[in-house]
This record gives C-alpha cells, structure tokens and sequence, in this order.
C-alpha cells in the first residue's frame, strides 16, 4: 500500500466524518502520510505537524549508518523468521535503547501488540515508505503552516531529517520537546500537546 494511498483513505475518512479541513498530525511514518496528503488535498489541510518524520532522507553518513546498523539487520532478523529480534533492533534504533521502560508504562502491552502486527510493518509500511519521495520542488507548494517537531533525545537521524525540511518548506517553524527521544508523545504528552495547542492558536480554523 503506497502513501498516496494511505493519504486518500485519511481524505475520504475526513469527508465521511464532515471535516472538510483540519489541522493535520503526523508522527514518524504517518508525518509521512500528512506531506502527502497535503501535496494531493491542499484544501483538507489547513496547518500540518510533522513529529520526527520517517522520511525525507538526506544523503548522510549518519542515514547510511542507521541502514547499516538499523533497518538492515531488522529486516534480516524479520525474513529469517526471528520477529521478536526484528522488532527489538528497530525500536533500540529508532526509540533509543531504553525504549521498553516510556513504552511498557504508557502503553502497557504494546510491545507485544508491535510484535503480531510485524507482517503489517515489514511487508507493507516499510517497503511503502522507501518507495515514498519528496522532492524540493514537491515541498515548495506545500504552502500551509508546518511544525516541525523534534525530541532533544532523539536519535541523530531524526534531526537531519527534521533540517531538510525546514530548509525545503516555505512557511515552516520548529518545536523541541525537552528530554525526550521519538516517543517524545508518549513520554512528555503535556509538553507536546501545549507546544502543538499554541501553533494551533495561532493559526485557528475560521
């Protein structure tokens, strides 16, 4: 399932609840689901948020790093039939590595949860997301205001991918959650929603 797609179902799920135009929220590989979204419905998107989106890729050693020691071997592990080990080497490069202690207080379970939808993640969202580009050109007529949002603990490769859009997008400010890694929603919630609640205010739905 491409993200085009993932884009049109949140359109047509918008239009079946009556919401014509909202502030849209992304987080990681969803971020992702929001630029397109508001690449091919401009008109449903009335301010977007992206939290530490999954892509764009700048070409980086430190990219190149977490596909040698992070996407690689989890994908390896996955196709070797070793889902529990997949899943672990991927949340440790993507979360941090003391991801299971924020994880199993918040959302006790889920853990377990990400484990039995590994097919969903490895077979579909994954190879979607590496199919997935945006060009510079692509994002200069993404002309909403954009939040960029950034954990300070953050594994280095979020915040490169955090500065290519900043320096690509026309109308886009960033916000740091203190002390926190990619699940910075998770781990500081208060902090997030009123750094996203004040964007908002400032850019309210008429």
């Amino acid at each position: 399932m491409s993200m085009a797609l993932h884009a049109e179902h949140c359109r047509l799920l918008m239009r079946q609840l009556g919401i014509e135009r909202a502030h849209i929220v992304g987080h990681s590989s969803s971020a992702v689901v929001a630029l397109q979204l508001a690449l091919d419905s401009p008109e449903a998107v009335h301010t977007l948020v992206s939290m530490e989106a999954a892509r764009p890729v700048p070409s980086t050693e430190i990219q190149a790093e977490f596909l040698r020691s992070v996407a690689e071997p989890a994908v390896q592990l996955y196709r070797a039939g070793d889902t529990v080990g997949a899943v672990d080497v991927w949340c440790r490069g993507v979360f941090g590595p003391d991801y299971r202690a924020p994880l199993d207080q918040t959302l006790p379970g889920a853990f377990d949860q990400i484990v039995a939808e590994a097919d969903a993640f490895f077979q579909q969202e994954l190879p979607a997301l590496r199919q997935w580009e945006l060009t510079q050109e692509d994002a200069r007529r993404i002309t909403q205001p954009v939040l960029l949002v950034l954990g300070e603990r953050s594994v280095p490769s979020f915040a490169e991918r955090r500065d290519l859009l900043l320096a690509w997008l026309p109308n886009a400010e960033t916000f740091d959650v203190p002390g926190v890694t990619h699940l910075l929603h998770l781990e500081r919630p208060r902090e997030t929603a009123e750094g996203l609640g004040s964007f908002f205010a400032r850019h309210p739905l008429t």
